[in-house]
């Protein structure tokens, strides 16, 4: 069977132009739907469109489904709406209908290839008010996944939320579309009979007769469809071409009460043009009057104007003058500054050095004076000063030869106990120079370890300070924490160990007891030559392992 071409239900260009209103679009896709996955066309939701705004709750219960509820509309129904359906006359004849349409339906379905209608817009909410009230009553294997949930929606939210899924499936799955209407068609009574038929009685609800042509889709059930918009588009003509009359006489009416107020206008303002032109000659004069006030006050105030930037220039160049001298001064007050200040903190830092080498010089002389009284008091002496020059300067009649003292070995410990006994006496050490020679066997953490550890030991037995230096090359982080009375120290990276303890010995004051433990011999020239005492790394290590 071929299928006519969609009509459009549109009201006419003419009738839009008479009404003043622009014809609401309609048909594939609906008001406001003209987008989103339901709008186009072919078998999707295009013919009933996604129309689920503005659809009342009570439009389910129009359809007869779910009246029980209507009053509350957050209940929602999973009852089979078989179970409510009364057949009044003639329901059998519609149940006979719904059958034979069950058989009949889904093969003429699959052989109808035209698309989809364009139905009018209070047909398509019809048809997704009566699906969406009737698909509660499905079996739930026989509803399709996409509506399950749908079917779960209280009867006045069903339409309204899930209008566009319904409109889809329905256009799209001639099963379902097929199962939902033969409930409908069967609720509907003699009216779904009859257009399940193929009838559409003369005093039924046009809407309603499309809407049950589209979902029971009998024989010529397109040729219902188009009549229906034959009707709507007429009675929309109707009401336009009223609504245009109606529009006619109320203008007609303005009109003549706004002639008769023009006349009224019209004398007044001739009357008032009449003093408007009076008042007009008085102001030509007034004005002419005023130009020639006003040109000669312009010239007045231009060369004011003209003075007055004259001397504003003369003042912003004074201005820029003084700023710029004034910055000049800043300038040199803040160098001035800075140099008094390093100036003094220079003094400051001279003067903090020499007090304290001062200092220690004192502490260093006053306990060699208490040492030097304490050895005085052991008692007097059998020999005078000139015995002493005749046993190393000269020789007795008939003595013996005197045996010459002998220099200390620099590394024995006996000569480092001597010179840790000094008052205030200072102790540097060459750290891997001691470490790589008594402790070579052991890792470089091992060696600094064993040695820092040991001259903990001799700064808590003799009080003196001590202080390790190492080669900042192989310097590394997470050393455990240096002894009390222990010095760590690591040269920088270029300098050596040997360059940072010749700097130790030079900030020394002169006097005060120097023992430097390093057996590089320019080591110990150099700070020979600063008055400290040089001493082998074999004497702190017996030293060390005697402890």
């Amino acid at each position: 069977m071929s299928a006519p071409p969609p009509f459009d239900d549109r009201p006419s260009e003419e009738a839009a132009r008479r009404t003043g209103s622009a014809p609401e679009p309609v048909g594939e896709g609906g008001p406001d739907h003209d987008s989103g996955p339901n709008s186009g066309p072919g078998p999707t939701a295009a013919g009933i469109g996604a129309a689920d705004q503005g659809i009342d709750a009570d439009s389910g219960a129009a359809g007869g489904a779910d009246a029980g509820n209507a009053g509350d509309p957050d209940v929602d129904t999973g009852r089979d709406l078989d179970a409510d359906t009364s057949h009044g006359p003639g329901g059998e004849a519609a149940l006979d209908a719904a059958d034979d349409l069950d058989a009949a339906s889904a093969p003429e379905a699959e052989d109808d290839p035209g698309p989809e209608p364009s139905l009018p817009e209070a047909v398509r909410l019809r048809i997704t008010a009566l699906a969406a009230a009737a698909l509660a009553g499905l079996p739930v294997d026989e509803t399709p996944v996409p509506l399950r949930r749908v079917a779960r929606f209280a009867p006045n939210r069903r339409a309204r939320l899930g209008g566009p899924a319904i409109a889809a499936q329905l256009a799209a799955d001639p099963l379902f579309r097929q199962r939902i209407s033969g409930r409908i068609v069967t609720e509907a009574g003699d009216l779904g009979a009859a257009v399940a038929s193929g009838m559409a009685p003369a005093a039924a609800d046009p809407v309603e007769v499309a809407a049950l042509a589209y979902l029971a889709r009998p024989d010529g059930w397109r040729v219902l469809i188009e009549a229906v918009g034959e009707s709507v588009r007429a009675e929309a003509d109707v009401a336009a071409i009223a609504g245009q009359i109606r529009d006619a006489d109320q203008r007609a009416t303005r009109a003549e009460h706004d002639r008769a107020v023009a006349r009224n206008e019209a004398d007044k303002l001739r009357d008032e043009l009449a003093r408007v032109r009076e008042e007009l000659g008085q102001l030509r004069e007034e004005a002419r009057a005023t130009s020639r006030a006003l040109r000669e006050t312009q010239a007045a105030q231009k060369r004011a104007a003209d003075l007055l930037a004259t001397e504003k220039g003369r003042a912003a160049k004074v201005t820029a003058d003084h700023e710029a001298e004034v910055r000049r001064l800043k300038t040199r007050l803040a160098e001035a500054e800075t140099a008094a200040a390093s100036g003094k903190q220079s003094a400051r830092d001279a003067r903090a050095a020499d007090e304290t080498r001062l200092w220690l010089l004192l502490e260093t002389i006053g306990q060699a004076a208490s040492g030097l009284k304490r050895e005085l008091a052991l008692g007097p002496t059998d020999k005078l000063p000139a015995d002493f020059v005749a046993d190393t300067a000269a020789d007795r009649p008939g003595g013996l030869e005197r045996s010459r003292p002998r220099a200390q070995d620099t590394d024995d410990p006996g000569r480092l106990d001597q010179l840790l006994a000094l008052p205030r006496a200072h102790l540097i050490v060459d750290g891997y120079n001691v470490t790589k020679r008594g402790f070579a066997e052991m890792s470089l953490e091992q060696q600094r370890k064993r040695l820092i550890t040991g001259l903990g030991g001799i700064a808590a037995q003799t009080g003196d300070e001590v202080t390790v230096v190492f080669d900042g090359a192989e310097r590394v982080h997470g050393l455990p924490p240096a002894p009390r009375g222990v010095r760590v120290l690591f040269s920088h990276k270029g300098d050596t160990a040997d360059e940072l303890i010749r700097q130790l010995v030079r900030a020394e004051p002169a006097g005060r007891p120097l023992v430097v433990i390093s057996s590089d011999r320019e080591v110990a020239d150099g700070v020979r030559r600063h008055g400290a005492y040089p001493m082998g790394a074999d004497s702190l290590l017996r030293r060390l392992s005697r402890s």
